[in-house]
This record gives structure tokens, C-alpha cells and sequence, in this order.
């Protein structure tokens, strides 16, 4: 068997289970099968593959039918301008999530030295690709998960910004330590009654207590936001993801909090997606 005939099978069978990118998927599971890059699958089309390999490619491709998501299987997503280790006890990076990234170097200079915290700090993709674009930033993530903790700490490790970050094992509601100049955070936002709207991908197999904002979807909001209002320093900033419906009412809870909404700003579907704070 060879690799395109290897990858033909597998698209079919991707197909059957109604998989949206089937030869994409098949392509970066053979990638990770074979320990080659993409570019090397597609230029050697004709290279026979061996009983291991083709054994451990067909499972990657069973367990991708069922659903669960290439960055789980692959251990891996790209976010911002790095690669991050990812499984199934963190929420997998989005690419909206970095209009976070884009509006801190918008607001704060390369040379800027502050006290950065990641509230519910997750793969740490947030905290960490700030922190490798400013060299001067000193950055806290904290999690109510340790499994995520120790993600985070790995990834910091692979990126050398170990000696810049500080993590905690902490509800937000008990976290206390510092003032802060920036607060990011992409807390759960999705109402409990919605979840089982999401794609299987996502509800099947990515953490709820990631995904979960409570009954109306505030619940993790109104905590980062009451915490942030205590945490941060006057005229720090407080940048959130939020979801597209909850723009006003999370200006009210932030309004209430000493907050003024500096903008609010759309994700690649026009659909209001991050809201910019100040501390007042």
C-alpha cells in the first residue's frame, strides 16, 4: 500500500462519517504517523508505507471518525505565531481568540513593562504568545483545572518564558495574589441549555467547564469581571472574549464593576466577539 492509495481509503472512510475536511485530516494524521510533514506526503505520493505505520494511521483515522478533534489526536494546534500542546483537559485554541493578542500589542508598546494575568488561563495560548511578543511583560495564569495548569506549564517550558510566568491552581473567587496593569480572559460563556447545540466535535469531546457560563451564560463573566474590578490597578485594562449576543449586558456588569467600555470588536464572522475595558 502505498501513501496516496493509503490516503484515498482513508478520505472515503472520513466521508462516510460525514467528517467536513476529510483529506486535510487525512493528510495531517499520515503526517503524524509517518513523523513527516504535510509537504512530504503529498511529494512522495507513490512510497510504500509499512504494516506499523499503516496500523497506527488507521487508528488516528478510526478515532477521528468518531468525531474527536484533530489538535486531541495530534497533540497540537498553531495559535498566533506558535505551536501548542493541547488534549481533551483544555479548550482548543480558536483563531477569534487572537484578536485578544492583536488588540494588547495595538494598545501596550514593545518596550512596556506591566503585570499581566490569564484568568481560566486554559493551553496557556493566551498568556504565553503575549508574553513572547513582549519581551517586558510578566505574566500570572491561574485555572480552576491543575490538569490545565500543568498544560500551561508545559507549553511555557517548550516556549523558555518559564522564568516570566507564574501559574496558580485557583478558583477565581479565591485568587488574591497581585494588582495587575492587564487582565485578559476567555471565561465560559455559552448558556448550559445550548451546549447540546454545539457540533459533536465540540461538545463530545472538549472540557465543559470550559464551555459552560451557567444557566444565561453570565455566571463566569459576573466572576471574572467582580475579581478584575479587585485585582487590577486604576486605569489597567480588562479585555474579554465574550459570546455575540452578550455585548450589553456585559457593558452592565462591567459599567457596575468601574469599568468603561473602551470598544467592543467583531470576530472573522462580524459577530461581536471581545470587549475592551478600562478601569476607572
Amino acid at each position: 500500500m502505498n501513501i496516496e492509495n493509503t490516503l484515498n481509503r482513508a478520505v472515503k472512510m472520513l466521508n462516510k462519517f460525514n467528517i467536513k475536511n476529510p483529506k486535510l485530516d487525512s493528510e495531517i494524521l499520515l503526517s503524524k504517523a509517518i513523523s513527516k510533514d504535510r509537504r512530504y506526503i503529498i511529494l512522495n505520493s507513490h512510497e510504500k508505507i509499512n504494516k506499523k505505520i499503516l496500523f497506527d494511521f488507521n487508528n488516528l483515522i478510526e478515532r477521528r471518525k468518531k468525531g474527536e478533534p484533530i489538535a486531541y489526536i495530534t497533540n497540537n494546534k498553531e495559535f498566533w505565531n506558535d505551536s501548542f500542546y493541547v488534549d481533551k483537559n483544555v479548550l482548543i485554541p480558536r483563531p477569534d481568540t487572537e484578536l485578544i493578542i492583536d488588540q494588547v500589542l495595538t494598545i501596550f508598546q514593545k518596550n512596556k513593562q506591566l503585570q499581566l494575568l490569564d484568568i481560566g488561563v486554559g493551553s496557556g495560548c493566551i498568556l504565553l504568545s503575549l508574553l513572547k511578543e513582549r519581551p517586558n511583560f510578566f505574566g500570572t495564569g491561574i485555572d480552576i483545572s491543575k490538569k490545565s495548569i500543568n498544560i500551561s506549564k508545559y507549553n511555557a517550558k517548550i516556549l523558555q518564558l518559564t522564568n516570566r510566568v507564574k501559574f496558580y491552581n485557583s478558583d477565581v473567587d479565591n485568587f488574591k495574589i497581585g494588582k495587575y496593569d492587564l487582565i485578559v480572559s476567555n471565561p465560559p460563556y455559552i448558556e448550559s441549555v445550548n451546549l447540546k447545540y454545539l457540533e459533536r466535535d465540540v461538545i463530545n469531546f472538549e472540557p465543559k467547564l470550559a464551555l459552560s457560563g451557567g444557566f444565561d451564560g453570565f455566571s463566569k463573566i459576573r466572576k471574572v469581571i467582580n475579581k478584575a474590578a479587585y485585582l487590577i490597578k486604576r486605569n489597567g485594562k480588562l479585555i474579554l472574549e465574550i459570546g455575540f449576543s452578550q455585548t450589553e449586558k456585559v457593558r452592565k456588569i462591567l459599567k457596575e464593576n468601574g469599568f468603561y467600555t473602551n470598544k467592543v470588536l467583531k470576530d472573522y464572522e462580524k459577530k461581536d466577539r471581545c470587549v475592551v475595558s478600562t478601569k476607572i
